[in-house]
This record gives structure tokens, C-alpha cells and sequence, in this order.
């Protein structure tokens, strides 16, 4: 199945399933000789592992990394990096007596209408479980690019409205911030491969994400161009600007302002409410969601969007070294 690889100098494959024995990825394109330590990732993974709160799933995964290639005595030798991340609290059974119903809100009907097949245990491909390897691939991304600093939180909502509808058997969706600090002037390409469309593409391809704005974003539709415009000024013989209304890019390639975007996450699909459904025979069904599931993803979508980025500054980064030489 197409569109598990991104990338485009520093590509990552991600694998596995939600309910499979291991998930992971592989990474190809890491230059040879960055210092990587099974800490380093493991020290991230920790980050969005489950888990860890009562507003969070319950699942219990240890999300301990093994390296299975490309890293020799700590060091990258710059062949493929292969990391594996064993399911070790898989549930399956919660999901045979609702295997036959689409779910509201999941993949379940679209991938089926897709591949005429689909792994009901869990969402399979479809998981957030998936995110792993792309969080093990950003801790090592993090290394190419050290001085560039990428700090993630979540805006909304506060932990006591995730736990109130935890108790209620409901969910609510949330909103993520990131501020990337240190980025030189001069990274992303026009037209097709702009920076601000990367990072789009990026964070749209989160599981949950359903929105994506950049600088101001959908606030510019209420400015004048008077207001918007980000005056320049030249400050200690470098260039910047007096606001930031762009977040950080403009025609598509860094203008060395911090990059500031936010991306919005759904209400999480799973919950033990009852609803409205249909079967795999198009009957008319309701179903209701036993399991362990988060309340809120966006909670524990914070690194995932932190490592999505550092991917696409990762890429970026090696994709000019290769423009000015």
C-alpha cells in the first residue's frame, strides 16, 4: 500500500500495525557519523507512550526501542536505520464482537472500500499506534539539526475538561502549538515544495489532525494589509522583522523568525457512548466502544507533532546544503 514513506532526502518508512507484534520504522538518508544512543529516541518515545495519566489510554506499552540497523558504536554509518518497537499490551479481543461494524468517525468503511480488506484490531495501519516510529525517526531528525529548537504544547483544553468527559464516556478535541526557534533564513522551496505546505502536509497526515494554520493563519482574513505586513528592520547587522504575522516563512522559504503554527485535533473517534452505525452488510446497527482509549489525542499528539517537524527541518536542512554547494 502506497504513502507509508516521507520524505524526500531524509525519508522515513513507517510499519506495523495497532494490534501487530511490533511497530516501527526505517529511516534512509541520515548522514554518517551523528552520535545516537537507544537514549536519545528512548527519551522521546517516553514522551507519547501511554499510559502515564489517568486522561490518557490505559494501555500499558513500555515503547522500548531496539536498534536493528545503521547504527554502528553509537554512531550512524549512513545506511538504512531500522528501529523496532515491540506491542506488548495489545487487546484484541475488545474488538471481535464489533469487527463487522464501521465505526463513526474511524477508517474503517474507507480502507475497506479501498483494499476490500482491512484489520479491524484496533484500526490496524490506521492507529495512532503508527506514531511511533515517526517519533523514534524525529529524535534522530533532532540530531541534524541541533541548534534549531522545536518547543510543542497543547493550548487547549486544560486537563480538568479532559477529565470531565473522560467520566461521562465522551471525548473532546484540542489544539497544538509549536514555536521553532533558530531557523536560518533561506530553507523550503517555491511553488509545489514551500516550507509552511510541507509543514502542512506534515501535520495534516497525523492521525486526528483536522486543521493546520501558520503565523496569523485564519485571523489575516479580519486584517488589513496595513496590519498584516511584517515591516523589516535591520537590527545588529542582521535582518528581521518588526511582528511575525507570517510565522516564520514567506514564498514558501524561511525568513529566520521563529516558525509558528497550530494544528487542530478531533475529538477522539472511540467512545463508549452509544451510537448510530451500519454493518459490513449495510444494515442499519449501534454500537458501543469498549477498550482503552484517550479522551483527548491531542494530548499525547505533542511530540508526534514535534517529531513531524523536525523531520521536515531535518529535510530541509540537507536538501539546501546540497542547493549551495
Amino acid at each position: 500500500m502506497p504513502g507509508n514513506t516521507f520524505g524526500s532526502l531524509f525519508k522515513i518508512t513507517t510499519w506495523g500495525e495497532s494490534h501487530g507484534p511490533a511497530v516501527g520504522v526505517v529511516i534512509d538518508g541520515c548522514p554518517a557519523k551523528l552520535k545516537i544512543t537507544e537514549k536519545d529516541i528512548q527519551k522521546e518515545l517516553d514522551r507519547r507512550k501511554p499510559g502515564q495519566s489517568k486522561v490518557t489510554t490505559k494501555r500499558k506499552e513500555s515503547d522500548k526501542v531496539e536498534i536493528l540497523s545503521g547504527i554502528f558504536e553509537e554512531k550512524t554509518t549512513g545506511t538504512p536505520i531500522s528501529l523496532l518497537i515491540r506491542n506488548s499490551d495489545a487487546q484484541s479481543k475488545d474488538y471481535e464482537k464489533i469487527k463487522n461494524l464501521y465505526r463513526p468517525s474511524h477508517a474503517d468503511y474507507t480502507y475497506e472500500a479501498k483494499y476490500g480488506i482491512r484489520d479491524h484490531r484496533g484500526g490496524g495501519r490506521a492507529s495512532a499506534r503508527e506514531t511511533v516510529g515517526r517519533v523514534a525517526a524525529g529524535a534522530i531528525a533532532k540530531k541534524i539539526i541541533p541548534k534549531i529548537k522545536i518547543r510543542t504544547a497543547l493550548i487547549k483544553p486544560d486537563l480538568k475538561t479532559i477529565d470531565a468527559v473522560r467520566k461521562v464516556g465522551d471525548s473532546i478535541g484540542g489544539l497544538v502549538e509549536c514555536v521553532i526557534q533558530n531557523v536560518p533564513a533561506g530553507l523550503g522551496s517555491p511553488v509545489f515544495e514551500k516550507l509552511d505546505a510541507r509543514l502542512a502536509k506534515a501535520m495534516l497526515s497525523i492521525p486526528g489532525s483536522k486543521g493546520f494554520e501558520i503565523g496569523s493563519g485564519f485571523k489575516c482574513t479580519e486584517m488589513k494589509g496595513s496590519e498584516h505586513n511584517d515591516a523589516f528592520l535591520a537590527k545588529k547587522g542582521r535582518i528581521t522583522t518588526k511582528t511575525n504575522h507570517a510565522g516564520g516563512v514567506l514564498g514558501g522559504i524561511s525568513n529566520g523568525m521563529d516558525i509558528i503554527f497550530r494544528v487542530a485535533f478531533k475529538p477522539t473517534s472511540s467512545i463508549t457512548k452509544k451510537q448510530q452505525t451500519v454493518d459490513n452488510k449495510g444494515k442499519n446497527q449501534s454500537i458501543k466502544i469498549k477498550g482503552r482509549h484517550d479522551p483527548c489525542i491531542a494530548l499525547r499528539a505533542v511530540p508526534i507533532v514535534e517529531a513531524m517537524a523536525a523531520l521536515i527541518l531535518a529535510d530541509e536542512y540537507l536538501i539546501q546544503k546540497t542547493v549551495k554547494n
